[in-house]
């Protein structure tokens, strides 16, 4: 039997409880070859960490090498505008390109941008707990979870209010491609919604070019170095990989941490009785329980990884949910500790591509946690929480509560 014969991204079972697979992984070896999916798991932090900022590596070949030379097949055709789409925005480029792209995203998007948005968000976040608790309970997800990050980038990019039932949608149909060996139906889904959303996008930016706003879209056409700017292209990839990072995580970050609270109360109670806690709370549920489980890299050059050859041409999935559960690097790392010190995890990644957000999901994420331990000290789980089906941005299908 080999290490990886109880790896099953697409079981149930597994998916619900990934943790007992990986800790046969790490121990093991540092990668091991997964056939179903033609792909290297590495299973152990350090070399994750490494990994994530190792050069050797890339997100994308296309920079250095066509598809031909390094060995596969192109995108199909018909995949065109999800692929483009993808290309542009800033998880999936390389230097050069990615540099220059983050160089002028990041002169709108600053820190000032966030913590401009914090108010807002501690408002929106205090009158969804408000209407759940009104309720007596119900989907923590639909009720606060999914709302606030999709109305918090639909404020940033000047959305208007008529049109941000239509994001959620865009966003789930192309997050779909994220998961393995996505299907036909799920590429063909991703695909009418990059047609759908970067068409409204594009109408959107020229919209903005005629009268500029406030807006981070404004702020994307103006921002410029030395005279350099970016794209159509470039914007609407940047603002889509904004939702669909800022809209999955986030809510699946808050599904899976208030779930984990929910199962350790004594955790919960240290929480409500000090509320200050809920900082070091948020960094421990995205260790303890992350949302994004596997991460992609090609192998640009050769390699070793605990020993083992990993030749140019390979495609590494680094395994967070792994890394984060690996006890050479966290102490009793399958206890939920919301003080636990040093907790350098890898939800929002590492190297170049770390996630240009992170700042924003830090202050959602703490509002919604904050709030629900402020508004609701009686919360308890109805009944056994479903996880949805994927297995690379793990969350639930729903999460009910009640008061």
């Amino acid at each position: 039997m080999s290490a990886t014969s109880d790896f099953a991204p697409w079981s149930p079972s597994f998916v619900a409880d990934p943790y007992p697979v990986y800790a046969t992984l790490r121990e093991e070896g540092g990668a091991h070859w997964f056939a179903p999916t033609g792909q290297w798991l590495i299973p152990r932090y350090e070399d994750v960490q490494a990994l994530l900022r190792d050069r050797r590596l890339g997100r994308t070949y296309l920079h250095r090498f066509t598809h031909e030379e390094f060995g596969r097949t192109p995108p199909p055709a018909a995949h065109e505008p999800f692929t483009t789409l993808n290309g542009y925005g800033l998880l999936d480029l390389e230097d050069p390109a990615h540099g220059r792209v983050r160089r002028l995203v990041s002169k709108a998007f600053t820190p000032r941008t966030v913590s401009a948005l914090a108010p807002s968000v501690e408002r929106l976040a205090s009158g969804l707990v408000a209407s759940l608790v009104a309720d007596g309970g119900g989907d923590l997800l639909q009720a606060v979870a999914e709302p606030l990050p999709v109305a918090v980038i639909a404020d940033m990019l000047g959305i208007p209010e008529s049109d941000r039932p239509l994001l959620r949608p865009w966003s789930a149909g192309i997050c779909g491609m994220y998961e393995l060996d996505p299907s036909e139906e799920t590429a063909g889904r991703a695909v009418t919604a990059s047609l759908e959303f970067s068409a409204y996008l594009r109408e959107l930016i020229a919209a903005r070019r005629a009268a500029p706003g406030s807006d981070l879209i404004s702020a994307l056409i103006a921002a410029h170095d030395e005279g350099d700017r970016l794209s159509e292209q470039e914007m609407v990839s940047t603002c889509v990989l904004l939702l669909n990072a800022g809209h999955e995580a986030t809510v699946n970050a808050t599904g899976n941490g208030w779930s984990a609270l929910l199962r350790h109360p004594e955790q919960l109670a240290a929480l409500r009785n000090d509320p200050a806690l809920v900082p070091g709370a948020v960094e421990e549920v995205l260790r303890y329980d992350t949302p994004l489980q596997l991460f992609e890299r090609w192998v640009l050059d050769d390699i070793e990884v605990g020993g083992t050859p990993v030749p140019r041409g390979s495609e590494v999935a680094l395994l967070f949910g792994s890394a984060h559960h690996d006890p050479a690097r966290f102490p009793d790392p399958s206890r939920l500790d919301i003080t636990r010190g040093d907790n350098a995890h890898l939800a929002f990644g590492a190297g170049i591509h770390y996630c240009l957000g992170a700042p924003l999901a830090r202050v959602e994420l703490q509002a919604v946690f904050g709030e629900l331990v402020r508004q609701a000290p009686g919360l308890r789980l109805v009944s056994e929480p479903r996880w949805k089906p994927g297995y690379v941005m793990r969350g639930l299908e729903e999460l009910l509560v009640e008061l």
